[in-house]
């Protein structure tokens, strides 16, 4: 059938406003169908599609699904290669097919009704039989498809079959980043429409130049033109009536309505629009439409939604599910868009097709900007050195133009759609010029996208993928996008969050903000697109390319979500919600509690939250109270003043307030009270008392031997190693609590962002095969004080470049341990690399010590190119629930800027001080456990408790796909100086905090 918008009909008005069928016929064909894998069509049942064959011997599958999630054929992921020889329009001879049949019963077949059978999603085309005649062929797996079967339909039993192939030319327009997965994997229905009521029907909005008022425009369209009548009845949320006209069949419906509600993402304001069909004074059908007005057009170098230049706050979205790949449900679909809602993200990119109907009618209740994706990619090609090969190939116009076609149709009434993009990947030409002419003609209310335009021919909006922000070379940075675009820019990919990642999100959007034409970018991606599996010891973890034996594959590059596998949101995620905040909190003078706010909306103000000032001294709260938001407009900015309550400042206490803003009332996607944001700001820290005289002091007991040394007191044993300069271990009250003591490390096991480095680092620089030359050690003993000092070179194989290490250890008569090192690097300082990974020391604690305090950032995990959604505070986790289990183990759990952190057990607690700040990180494995485990499941825990204090680590970046790590955020090769002390601290009759303020 000629595409249409997806649509149903009803009976009558009442049930068209409820939305729920009676009268007229709907079946969902969704369930167990009889199915039979083959190798290839041609080893089909020559009477496959008839009654007569027996299908007592096929197997049952369930619909929607995909057939290798339930044990045909073969899981294969690749981002870009075809699973096949590149000869188009050819297919391989093994092309895997399934055979689908099911019986349906009709108790009538009612002459005035078409019979439509629907199809949302068939990977990647398919054949419809129904009692043994050929209905039709499809390709175009992700896009809708509808079969008239009114003629062959009897009354009673009716037999359907669908024979569905793996590959089939359209593949060669299909080759996106996700799993090859096939079948029917969207809903199929069976349903009827009047044959004299409405065949489709397309709606636009216009507004104004004030927005003051907007042209309602409907135009219908019929198969069967019969002198029918429409009743128009436009309705606002309460149910009111402001439109009601009836129209002659052949007309439009022209209206104008003043003052209308406008929809916005901030403000998704729907109007129900019934129209009801009537034949000679009866009716012969109702349809339900929803209808937001809103208006997209281009100004100057600026696209504006409504006359504001609206910032995308947005991510790329996959269909996915852990467990049945590409199958996803309403309730699926929404749990989605109620997470990006409250993560504050407005906007949407269908990567890279159309998704299920279900998908846009959330989107234009919730309130999501979408940019609607053509089922189009055809980047192996890019491997051919003839990328335009399909693309600029006049052959394949009606294969390209007939998905732009498709796409436009079935979805041209969601409000939610602000650009129609022609697809991903595919280079450009003449196809795509012809997608672009049909996308402008059919629908100019709408704007072209397609980021394989480069020289922006014929989209609205100059697309860049991965931009960075800085680099070396002449390629493409931001800077010149700002200064040479003569449109609107968009990032239709940025921010690559794969594994611990990505960084440098608040640099990219405060660009967004400080210019009006860059509007901002979508995060790739959503959703991690792991493969739940089971252990055989039960243990739930997550598969990817290659571990079905697929070849090629790109491994874990499927693994780049927001969300991990389970739906847990990654600490990526928490950070976009903070960078994309509706309020921006700023200090203006906190001595007197001055603020900034900023609204960061578009077009609300700020009086659908509510503030809530909490007053904290490390851990404790003092004070908690509902502040008032000064009024502010849409992108403007207010001030606020916060007065502090009146204390008694403790000694070494930090004092901070959170700004917290809340859900005035309850929302679609959030209850009342729901925090969109928080700010903490530090209004005071008092200084620590100067150190008081201690009283489990005792008289230290130093040996020596001619390689160790070991030093007592009575509740204390250290143990050093004379030759290697390092401390072995340490007993308090006669147990061991120290396993090894602080050793130089500057290597992290690798995060997916640093795969382009690893080259260099394991195989230029050996940076993973650290060496240490101890020069000397000096050990003294005086005023009942042990000092052990320690010169070193510190280097990697096969490297002119290294650190001069001085270490100094000092034990005083209470059994506290001060530590510092400090490194100067030295040697051949050209041929270091530009960035370590981490540079610090590691040790090893007693396992039973797996509860962990600090005063830093928190509560999350944090790097120096994310912790825009970190705060300063105290905070308290056990070692396990600090570990972050990414789906391919690597480094993990860090926190910046902390004077202290404790790790305890029982009533005993290891506390490390400092005067400055550093990185703290603990886990129950080594960087190497990490390093080499392809999956959670590998990993198996120490003996011990692994703390890395760091002077600094180096940012995270963007460059599994993207931006590499900005100079600013770059752990170098430079001097550095690390000092902390080391103490056990009984915490039975205080807390942690109360003793870490302590000297």
């Amino acid at each position: 059938m000629e595409p249409r918008a997806n649509f149903r009909s009803f009976a009558d008005r009442m049930e068209a406003e409820k939305s729920e069928h009676t009268a007229l016929f709907f079946e969902s064909l969704n369930g167990k169908w009889d199915f039979l894998f083959l190798e290839a069509p041609e080893y089909s049942p020559e009477d496959f599609y008839k009654t007569s064959c027996s299908t007592d011997k096929w197997d049952k599958i369930e619909v929607p699904g995909n057939w290798q999630r339930q044990g045909y054929g073969d899981m294969h992921y690749s981002d870009l290669w075809y699973n096949f020889p590149i000869i188009p329009p050819f297919v391989p001879t093994a092309n895997p097919t399934g055979i689908y049949r099911r019986t349906f019963n009709l108790d009538t077949v009612q002459e005035d009704q078409q019979y439509i059978l629907r199809f949302q999603g068939v990977d990647s085309a398919f054949e419809v039989y129904l009692n043994d005649q050929f209905v039709g062929y499809s390709k175009g797996a992700r896009i809708q498809s509808e079969f008239d079967l009114s003629d062959l339909l009897t009354t009673g039993t009716n037999t359907l079959t669908v024979r569905v192939f793996q590959w089939s030319d359209g593949t060669y327009l299909e080759d996106q980043d996700m799993w090859w997965l096939s079948g029917i994997f969207r809903d199929v229905d069976l349903f009827t429409r009047p044959k004299e009521g409405l065949y489709d029907f397309t709606i636009q909005t216009l507004l104004n130049k004030n927005f003051t008022s907007a042209t309602l425009i409907v135009n219908p369209v019929f198969t069967e033109l019969a002198d029918q009548k429409i009743v128009y009845e436009l309705l606002d949320k309460d149910g009111n009536k402001v439109v009601e006209e009836e129209k002659n069949g052949r007309e439009s419906l022209v209206k104008t309505i003043t003052e209308p509600h406008k929809w916005s993402a901030e403000s998704p304001y729907l109007y129900q629009l019934l129209m009801t069909v009537k034949k000679d004074g009866k009716v012969v059908e109702v349809i339900n439409q929803k209808v937001g007005f809103r208006q997209i057009e281009v100004q100057g170098n600026c696209f504006l939604v409504n006359g504001v230049a609206i910032k995308l706050k947005g991510v790329n979205r996959h269909d996915y599910s852990p467990t049945t790949g590409r199958v996803t449900t309403k309730e699926s679909i929404e749990k989605d868009i109620v997470l990006m809602k409250q993560h504050n993200i407005n906007a949407i990119r269908t990567a890279h097709y159309p998704n299920s109907p279900y998908f846009y009618d959330l989107c234009d209740e919730y309130g999501m900007y979408v940019i609607d994706e053509t089922d189009l990619e055809c980047h192996g090609f890019e491997l051919t050195e003839d990328y335009k090969w399909l693309s600029d190939n006049p052959e394949w116009e009606e294969a390209h133009v007939n998905r732009i076609k498709r796409t436009i149709q079935r979805d041209k009434n969601h409000p939610s759609i602000i650009m129609w993009s022609l697809g991903n990947e595919s280079s450009f030409g003449y196809n795509f010029r012809k997608m672009a002419e049909y996308a402008k003609k059919t629908d100019p209310t709408r704007l072209v996208h397609y980021e394989g335009d480069f020289e922006v021919e014929v989209s609205d909006v100059y697309s860049t993928m991965y931009t960075w922000l800085e680099r070396e070379d002449d390629k493409l940075t931001m800077d010149k996008v700002i200064t040479n675009t003569k449109k609107p820019h968009i990032l239709c990919e940025y921010g690559h969050a794969m594994g611990n990642g990505p960084g440098n999100l608040k640099e990219y959007q405060d660009l967004f903000y400080q210019h009006d034409h860059i509007q901002g970018g979508f995060i790739w991606e959503w959703f991690d697109h792991g493969i739940e599996s089971v252990s055989e010891e039960g243990e739930v973890y997550y598969q990817y390319g290659g571990d079905f034996g697929d070849d090629p594959n790109n491994g874990n590059f499927c693994i780049d979500g927001m969300l991990l596998p389970d739906r847990t949101p990654s600490t990526s995620l928490i950070e976009y919600k903070k960078v994309i905040e509706p309020i921006e909190t700023k200090v203006i003078d906190s001595v007197s509690g001055f603020y900034q706010l900023t609204n960061r909306l578009d077009f609300n103000t700020l009086a659908d939250y509510q503030l809530i000032c909490q007053f904290y001294e490390d851990d404790r709260l003092i004070e908690e109270r509902n502040e008032t938001i000064p009024e502010t407009l849409a992108r403007k900015s207010s001030t606020i003043r916060i007065c502090y309550p009146e204390v008694v400042f403790k000694s070494g206490a930090l004092y901070t307030v959170r700004f917290v803003y809340q859900l005035k009332n309850t929302a679609a996607w959030a209850q009342k009270g729901f925090e969109v944001t928080r700010s903490v700001f530090v209004w005071h820290k008092e200084k620590p008392l100067a150190e008081t005289n201690k009283t489990n002091t005792s008289e230290i007991k130093v040996r020596e031997q001619q390689a160790f040394v070991t030093v007592e007191g009575d509740q204390f044993s250290f143990r050093f190693d004379k030759v290697k300069g390092k401390l072995l271990e340490a007993y308090y009250n006669k147990e061991k609590v120290i396993e090894k003591g602080p050793e130089m490390n500057f290597w992290r096991a690798p995060i997916d962002n640093d795969m382009y480095l690893l080259e260099d680092y394991k195989n230029k620089y050996f940076m993973h095969l650290p060496h240490e030359s101890v020069r000397e050690v000096q050990c003294e003993t005086k005023e009942n004080t042990f000092e052990m000092r320690v010169s070193a070179y510190y280097g990697t194989t096969n490297s002119a470049w290294y650190y001069d290490l001085d270490y100094k250890y000092v034990i005083d008569s209470s059994g506290q341990i001060s530590f510092s090192i400090d490194g100067i690097a030295s040697g051949r300082k050209l041929l270091a690399p530009p960035m370590l990974p981490r540079l610090g020391v590691s040790l090893q604690i007693a396992k039973d010590f797996d509860t962990v305090s600090w005063r830093g950032l928190g509560p999350l995990e944090n790097y120096s190119d994310s912790r825009q959604a970190a705060y300063l505070g105290v905070f308290t986790n056990s070692v396990d629930d600090l570990f972050v289990n990414y789906v391919k183990p690597q480094e993990n759990g860090n926190h910046m800027e902390c004077d202290w952190v404790g790790l305890t057990k029982e009533n005993n607690a290891l506390l490390v001080k400092t005067n400055n700040t550093f990185d703290y990180s603990v886990s129950r494995y080594e960087a190497i456990d990490l390093e080499k485990a392809k999956h959670t499941i590998d990993l198996k825990k120490r003996d011990y408790v692994v703390l890395n204090i760091d002077t600094c680590q180096n940012g995270l970046g963007s460059n599994s796909c993207g931006q590499d790590q900005l100079d600013k955020y770059r752990c170098k090769f430079e001097d550095f100086s690390l000092q902390f002390t080391i103490a056990l601290e009984e915490i039975a009759q205080k807390n942690i905090a109360e003793i870490a303020r302590e000297n």
